[in-house]
């Protein structure tokens, strides 16, 4: 039995349980730069930006159109030989919106930050040895949709914000010391969703060389599954898909090997196949290995899969993939069984964006985040509601949490079934994803069109991957003859939860969860509510819950109780830009968080860690004890012990058993001093928190999340900023402007303020209740030998702050695309047909004559002249704006043939040896077009024309 049958075997076996028993693997991830032959380099450097539009120029004379349609002729800003040297230099990943204020006016959902049509130019270089290699542009993620251009030709068009785009570059590539543009525009104008989603190129980009045989992008699908005889032996069946750029068939020899990272190789298998030119061929192989240690959120343990290809002995490319060993299932009657245990979902749902840095965010913020939620108790994440960073899946499957992978758009055209095959690809190989979602929360869910939708989305996903159930976020249409609930495995129930019993009763073969539930406010340290200046208290009361929603207790009460329901998704885990509810301007992000935009905790922290942390002692203590004389205050405990005791300046407020579902709380007369609560296990204090009353704030404190970074241009950190009293408290009301120096890059500010007017980008930010937060990134060590930077922290009245940060080299070097500044090349040139007589070096084609003048491009010689005369050759340009005002250069790296020079009709140079050489003439300054001429002096049997480039320059030593 092959992959595919057994999968669909398994899968006709899943009525009331999805999947018994089976499980699934890894990521292709980022390719090992230093696997084989192949090169996996960044390119993120060079990236040359415009914001706004720059409309194509009007077409007018039959020339202009008749060469605009051709291949290799984009105009305006798309062409080659645009002027680009005085763009905005950038730096990927760069999210444009976040660089905007914030505004009034603009679209609330994206938090009042303008968006619009933006443009990104880069010059790449390939070597003569690049030749012969397949070549691949890989996009990480453009928002929203792109047109993206190489060497003047349109090679791809992207439809959505949120997927790659892979693109063969190998036909259109200029080699050696020939110039390759990259022209990207981005309209961001464009929405997908009703969330900030930032714009722009505003995740990696990569270039991907290898061997004109070799695997495929997102090729190599390694998925262990166990015998269902004998579960403690498992086979990786292993499917390869291979593509030849070649120019003849190929036989090769494809190896796969399991790999341990202690114990070493575990397993190893190979096949041949034979691939055509420009053909694809898949082949399949099976790894077996028994009892493996299984990958869970508890204990996250990885395994490789190295897949590499052969001819004879030469090792053509590879392939590394992460692999998990992990079974899963759902029982519609009593929940989530991971590697055959019951596991409640403890989910949240998450965007994509960061305070400070909007979407594009770095690998240490995402780490940063996933370790915040690890802190809180949480084993799962939906990715609401598109495909996200590859790097952050990869981080995942590390950390151990289960993923909900969803889909952006509801469609099944075909283009938007490409986005989710995709999606599927790239990520059926992680560990850490159990569950694909079709769509969140679509009006057409509870009809039959709705349901024909859903049934060839899921098609789409069983077509690549058999092994993990299908589901969809509904909030309407349950109970609908025929719905959207019939074509999925598993049914994803977003904010009913009134519905639960009643959809169990109906369908009690249907596994169920929450794939989204709570919706309450908090705003991080606030404990009253006040409409007027748009503040949600932090106690989690039923007010402060959105209408459709309910608090954080009461979600999870309902979830807790019912068995059958497998667990929840929480919305959302982290404050988000845009969608501010319930309030608007100048509110410009959420309050849905259990976490601020910064990721500081709010109570709903402590509220959760209780519900959810089992294996260690929980007790959090709310509020700060900073009142007012006379204030009665009410005081929250949250705790996952046995009974909580409340004392206020030492005397005790009474001790209460724990309610982990409800909190315990107390009512209290404010005086100076501090609560504490105690926690007990067996009648013993096991734990204790403390709030005290803070003096006035005195100085700054700066506290690193970690104490390194990688010192590789790319690794980030968010700084926690601190206002601290003389005893070192922080002062929870504390508000100060603080502006920040140092050696250190800052890349974003932020302070967790839903209602906050300032800017993200710059060197000051305002503390937010004693809190701000900094994040920073690391310079390139080859730039920085001193192997250290500084964060200074300032503000008025205040003891200013400074720390350092240590830099460590990168253990895996990341190689970098060669890129390099605009020049100008003059590679597009016509030929008139040879003369006898000397021709006027004026003389141009009619305006509708295509063929009696022959393009041709710099680089190779005409060869020998079959008669005495004349040769004329001519190209039209426009100088970069720097030569128009000050005059330049036009050099000749290399003309065979004596020959005089025009410009516009006047000469400007001459060549008189007709041996190789080169020859540079000066231009003066001149607004507008040129017409450059080359007049050739031709004999008989003798070579002529350019052996290299040509470029337009400013004046020496410009």
């Amino acid at each position: 039995m092959n992959r595919r049958e057994l999968f669909k075997s398994a899968s006709a076996l899943a009525v009331a349980g999805f999947l018994p028993k089976m499980a699934f693997a890894s990521t292709n991830g980022p390719d090992d730069p230093n696997t084989g032959p192949r090169e996996t380099l960044l390119l993120d450097k060079g990236w040359r930006f415009h914001d706004g539009d720059i409309p194509m120029p009007v077409l007018i004379t039959h020339d202009q159109t008749y060469n605009a349609a051709k291949a290799g002729r984009a105009l305006g800003a798309a062409s080659p030989s645009y002027d680009d040297s005085d763009w905005q230099e950038v730096t990927l990943p760069h999210d444009f919106v976040s660089f905007q204020s914030i505004e009034n006016g603009t679209n609330v959902d994206q938090g009042y930050r303008r968006r619009g049509i933006v443009w990104y130019r880069n010059h790449l270089k390939f070597s003569n040895a690049d030749r012969g290699k397949h070549i691949e542009l890989q996009l990480d993620g453009i928002a929203t949709f792109a047109t993206i251009w190489f060497n003047g030709t349109l090679v791809a068009r992207n439809w959505s914000g949120y997927n790659s785009t892979y693109i063969d570059l190998t036909p259109y590539v200029i080699y050696g010391d020939g110039d390759n543009s990259l022209v990207v525009r981005v309209d961001a104008t464009a929405m997908e969703g009703w969330w900030y989603e930032g714009g722009g190129i505003y995740r990696d980009a990569w270039i991907v060389k290898r061997n004109p045989v070799h695997i495929v992008t997102d090729g190599v699908f390694a998925h262990p599954v166990p015998d269902p005889k004998s579960p403690a032996d498992w086979k990786i069946p292993v499917e390869v898909m291979l593509n030849n750029a070649g120019k003849s068939a190929t036989e090769v020899t494809v190896v796969s090997e399991l790999w341990d990272g202690t114990i070493g190789l575990l397993a190893t298998e190979k096949t041949t196949a034979t691939v055509a030119p420009l053909g694809n061929a898949v082949v399949r192989l099976d790894l077996f290995y028994n009892r493996p240690r299984l990958w869970s959120p508890a204990d996250p343990q990885l395994y490789r899969v190295e897949t590499y290809i052969l001819n004879g002995d030469k090792r053509l490319d590879a392939v590394t993939a992460t692999c998990g060993f992990r079974t899963e299932r759902f029982d519609a009657k009593t929940g989530f069984y991971l590697n055959d245990k019951p596991l409640k979902i403890k989910g949240v749902c998450l965007h994509q964006d960061h305070a400070g840095v909007g979407c594009a965010v770095p690998e240490g913020v995402l780490d940063f985040r996933l370790r915040k939620l690890k802190e809180l108790g949480a084993n799962a994440i939906r990715f609401s509601h598109n495909a996200q960073n590859k790097t952050l899946m990869d981080a995942c499957d590390r950390h151990g949490f289960l993923v909900m992978a969803e889909n952006r758009n509801f469609n099944a055209s075909p283009a938007y079934l490409e986005q989710l095959e995709w999606l599927v690809r790239r990520d059926r190989n992680h560990a850490c994803v159990f569950l694909w979602s079709v769509f969140n929360e679509e009006p057409m869910q509870g009809t039959e069109q709705g349901y024909e939708m859903v049934r060839r989305m899921s098609a789409v996903v069983k077509a690549l991957d058999t092994s993990r159930p299908v589901t969809a976020a509904m909030n309407d249409g349950l109970f609908t003859a025929l719905n959207v609930s019939d074509a999925v495995d598993v049914v994803g129930i977003n904010y009913q939860q009134h519905q639960y019993d009643a959809f169990h009763a109906a369908h009690p073969d249907i596994p169920m969860f929450s794939s989204e539930d709570t919706s309450a406010f908090m705003t991080r340290g606030e404990y009253k509510t006040d409409t007027q200046k748009h503040i949600m208290a932090s106690y989690d009361d039923d007010d402060d819950a959105a209408p459709w929603g309910e608090t954080h207790r009461a979600a999870w009460k309902e979830i807790s109780a019912r068995p059958f329901v497998a667990g929840t998704f929480v919305w959302t885990g982290f404050d988000y830009h845009g969608e501010p509810t319930p309030h608007t301007w100048p509110t410009n992000s959420s309050f849905f968080g259990i976490m601020d935009l910064c990721g500081f905790e709010k109570t709903a922290f402590s509220i959760h860690q209780a519900q959810w942390i089992d294996d260690k002692p929980v007790l959090g203590l709310a509020p700060h004890w900073n009142w007012q004389a006379g204030d009665k205050v009410r005081v929250m405990a949250c705790s996952n012990l046995d009974e909580v005791e409340l004392f206020v300046n030492g005397r005790s407020a009474g001790r209460q058993a724990v309610d982990r579902l409800n909190m315990n709380y107390w009512t209290v007369d404010y005086a100076p001093g501090f609560i504490e609560v105690r926690g007990y296990r067996g009648g013993k204090v096991v734990s204790k928190v403390r709030n005290e009353t803070t003096g006035k704030a005195v100085a700054l404190r700066l506290v690193k999340d970690r104490q390194t970074l990688t010192g590789d241009g790319r690794d980030a950190m968010p700084v926690r900023v601190e206002a601290i009293d003389a005893k070192g408290r922080v002062v929870p009301d504390a508000n100060h402007k603080v502006t920040f120096g140092g050696t250190a890059a800052i890349i974003g500010l932020g302070n967790g303020d839903p209602n906050c007017l300032e800017a993200e980008k710059g060197d000051t930010r305002s503390l937010f209740n004693g809190l701000a937060q900094v994040i920073i990134q690391a310079p390139d060590m080859a730039g920085n030998p001193a192997g250290l930077v500084n964060l200074v922290a300032k503000a008025d009245g205040l003891k200013p702050a400074n720390i350092e940060i240590r830099l460590d080299a990168p253990k895996v070097a990341i190689p970098h695309q060669p890129t390099t500044a605009p020049m100008m090349v003059l590679d597009s040139w016509f030929r008139a047909p040879d003369a006898t007589e000397r021709p006027d070096p004026n003389q141009k084609a009619a305006d509708t004559d295509m063929n009696s003048w022959a393009w041709f491009r710099p680089g190779e010689l005409f060869g020998a002249a079959k008669a005495d005369g004349y040769s004329l050759v001519a190209a039209n340009y426009t100088p970069f704006a720097s030569v128009q005002k000050a005059g330049g250069r036009i050099t000749f790296a290399s003309i065979t043939g004596a020959c005089e020079v025009y410009l516009d009709g006047q000469p400007i140079g001459k060549k008189d040896d007709p041996a190789p050489g080169p020859l540079t003439v000066t231009i003066p300054p001149f607004a507008g077009a040129r017409r450059l001429s080359i007049l050739f002096k031709v004999t008989t049997g003798a070579p002529f024309g350019f052996g290299d480039l040509i470029r337009v320059g400013g004046p020496p030593g410009a």
